[in-house]
């Protein structure tokens, strides 16, 4: 596993850059000339129509701060790591279709007996070998090898099917940091907005409120948009947790039900 960790390790600096470009990308050429056009087209209708205005809020008003861009980046960043997870997930759960001990029913397994079953899974390519079903097995057999105990081996693979869920949850733990950050630059918005509406206050007790209004609007459309960003981004956070949940129960239940019931500790 170690030698996976830098590739993912550049994937996510990767992502982080291409996310940044992208969305900076679109903010300038679609977001922010939108939001500019639809800004000046309301200042001319209220212009125009005075108290009768009736306002349509515009998407690109809503998300063209600075606070929202950073949201973007941060989803689309947190979603292409959690799609490179979900990918290495997705090709481990293929492995579990796969009959790595052909074992037919009323064959015994003995001690002895191991090697044969151990040399065609330390033949796999190297990446498949660090699959967690590769690694569960090759483990069980050598622990039965060693041992003769079917205790032991069951132990075994429990424990390495335990240390493999603590690890991808710990892998999460990057993601989590996104799902957190994304409201808290949300709420740096409204803290950022409400200043500048208090900074405004004068003019609005002097008859305009155009700029207090802005300001404010600048305040709540952050934190709209962080909160609906989060609710998402947790949405498949939860669904990668899932999947990896599966992986690892149903690696323990092939093991259970392809090796350990055809282990006998004498002939």
């Amino acid at each position: 596993m170690k030698k996976t960790l830098p590739i993912e390790l550049v994937f996510q600096v990767a992502a982080l850059v291409a996310s940044v470009i992208v969305v900076h990308l679109m903010y300038q050429t679609i977001v922010r000339p939108n939001a500019t056009a639809a800004l000046q087209e309301r200042a001319a209708l209220i212009e125009q129509k005075g108290d009768l205005y009736e306002e349509d809020r515009s998407f690109y008003v809503v998300v063209k701060d600075y606070e929202q861009e950073s949201c973007f980046i941060l989803m689309l960043w947190a979603l292409s790591i959690m799609g490179f997870k979900a990918r290495r997930i997705f090709r481990e759960q293929a492995l579990l279709g796969h009959e790595f001990i052909p074992v037919s029913d009323g064959v015994n397994i003995l001690p002895e007996d191991t090697r044969t079953y151990t040399r065609p899974l330390q033949a796999l390519a190297e990446e498949t070998q660090k699959a967690l079903l590769p690694r569960a097995l090759l483990v069980a057999l050598n622990r039965f090898a060693s041992t003769r105990n079917i205790q032991d081996v069951s132990d075994a693979v429990g424990s390495i099917c335990e240390n493999e869920s603590d690890r991808l949850d710990s892998e999460l733990a990057m993601i989590r940091y996104i799902a957190w950050a994304i409201p808290s630059i949300g709420f740096i918005g409204t803290v950022r907005g409400i200043s500048d509406a208090l900074g405004q206050a004068y003019r609005a007790v002097e008859g305009d409120i155009a700029g207090v209004t802005t300001s404010l609007g600048v305040a709540f459309n952050s934190t709209f948009i962080a909160l609906v960003i989060s609710i998402i981004l947790m949405f498949f956070m939860h669904q990668l947790q899932l999947l990896q949940e599966r992986l690892v129960l149903d690696t323990h239940d092939y093991c259970d039900e392809k090796l350990l019931r055809y282990l006998r500790s004498q002939g």
